[in-house]
């Protein structure tokens, strides 16, 4: 039986304290009833005693703290799923957003997940073509993965996370590919840019999309990953899709975060961000994975701008150290004319060397990628030695890695937003921008797929 309480004692700011509890429970819904009979939402953050204290949803202005009911609902936020989720928009709380009717559902999930039991994890092992060759050549993704980008203010992730979107696959398997896309505190012009590219391109009727824009309460925004990991658990365990989850951006989610703790008046953490921020942070990210005996897995793809591109910022700081791996995007690439504009040397998916190779994708791939990691590096240390010393002082071999380095930012790295490149396309170019390079520097290749792959040498 539902109680109401007519004992609110305070409302500060988004925070409301109501007196004489029994029975609350932590991150428990709560309905507020105001005198004109208006609804609004709230879960509890404290419980002390008989003292309850509410987070509110929709803020508290209107609210008088003397005519209000408070009930308590016995349960925490839920999303509703069935099938018919795939090809609809959503709010950060699974509300219909594109006009579309209700979702009849077929259970009803807690949006907090279930705790994944570490021996029943699975390792991540097979590949995923995202169609881009700097991450599937050099930073692959593969199936259960959690690679994160690190982007900076004003630089084009949100192309990168629709073309990831759009082109993404597991190759090699029959199994259905789904992708569930959550928008976190972005501007009205973000979302209706990925609308409609998804609708325009078709990548809807496989997408999910939850979209909390930036003037929609703080509280949304937390709980808008938990609805979307929700239904990709959903897609992934009962339904034996592989889906791949794009959050975009976790800066918004962690600002959001601090700005509740601000409210809670709670002593901050670096930066003025809560102590338990890495702990928060872990609850989104170790959602992903693969289970022994399942078919279906979670990969995430998390995007997150740092503040004045600086990496020890603790939001990419903390998540680096819980991902396995970044893809770091590059101003000065971007300033280039690159795009996407992806940093190769300094970005990393720790478990490429699973996810590539014979049978995966091609004998050659670890090989070639070393092969290109090293002369990229060669390369872009000789042209800073030009700048300094000038073009004369290089040596002949010095010239052709420069050459490399312009060659290889031009056309491996750059590549367009709706070009979709298989792997085989992304290794064949890398061969051709090795082919630039004395057969005798190509030191990380074994010479039998020299042999095979390594094309004749043309002049450019």
């Amino acid at each position: 039986m539902l109680k109401e309480y007519r004992t609110v004692r305070e409302v500060a700011g988004p925070l409301m304290l109501v007196d004489g509890v029994d029975g609350a429970r932590y991150d428990e819904l709560v309905e507020i009833e105001l005198k004109g009979g208006e609804l609004r939402r709230g879960k509890v953050l404290e419980v002390n005693g008989d003292k309850a204290l509410i987070q509110l949803f929709e803020g508290s202005s209107g609210i008088n703290a003397n005519e209000c009911k408070v009930r308590f609902l016995g349960k925490g936020i839920e999303l509703p799923v069935s099938l018919d989720i795939l090809g609809r928009v959503f709010d950060g709380f699974g509300r219909p957003r594109d006009n579309g009717p209700k979702i009849i559902p077929e259970k009803r999930l807690d949006i907090n997940g279930a705790p994944i039991n570490p021996t029943a994890r699975d390792y991540p092992s097979e590949f995923i073509q995202t169609g881009v060759s700097a991450i599937d050549g050099l930073n692959t993704l593969v199936r259960g993965q959690k690679l994160p980008i690190f982007s900076g203010s004003g630089l084009p992730h949100s192309q990168l996370a629709a073309q990831i979107a759009r082109q993404a696959r597991v190759l090699g398997t029959e199994s259905k590919f789904a992708v569930v896309f959550a928008a976190i505190g972005i501007t009205f012009e973000e979302a209706n840019y990925f609308i409609e590219d998804f609708t325009r391109t078709g990548a809807i009727d496989r997408s999910v999309l939850f979209i909390n824009l930036a003037n929609d309460p703080a509280i949304e925004r937390i709980a808008t990953p938990r609805m979307a990991l929700t239904a990709a658990e959903y897609l992934a365990y009962e339904k034996n899709m592989h889906v791949l989850v794009i959050l975009t951006d976790i800066t918004n989610y962690c600002e959001a975060l601090r700005e509740i703790s601000a409210a809670r008046k709670e002593i901050p953490g670096r930066r003025g961000y809560p102590g338990y921020m890495y702990t928060d942070l872990s609850t989104i990210y170790e959602r992903a994975g693969r289970l022994i005996g399942a078919e279906g897995s979670v990969t995430q793809i998390p995007i997150l701008t740092m503040p004045e591109d600086d990496k020890t910022h603790p939001i990419p700081d903390l998540t680096g150290y819980i991902t396995e791996g970044q893809v770091i995007l590059s101003r000065e690439l971007y300033r280039k004319g690159v795009m996407p504009p992806i940093d190769v040397l300094p970005s990393l998916s720790r478990l490429k060397d699973k996810g590539i190779g014979k049978g995966k994708t091609r004998e050659d791939h670890a090989d070639t990628m070393n092969q290109l990691f090293a002369a990229y590096a060669r390369g872009k240390e000789a042209k800073e030695l030009a700048v300094i010393l000038g073009e004369a002082a290089l040596s002949d071999t010095d010239k052709l890695f420069a050459k490399f380095a312009d060659e290889f930012e031009k056309r491996y790295v750059s590549q367009g937003e709706y070009e979709n490149r298989s792997i085989e396309e992304t290794l064949q170019i890398g061969w051709d921008l090795l082919a630039i390079l004395p057969r005798a520097e190509l030191k990380r290749i074994r010479d039998e797929y020299l042999d095979k792959y390594l094309p004749e040498k043309k002049e450019l």
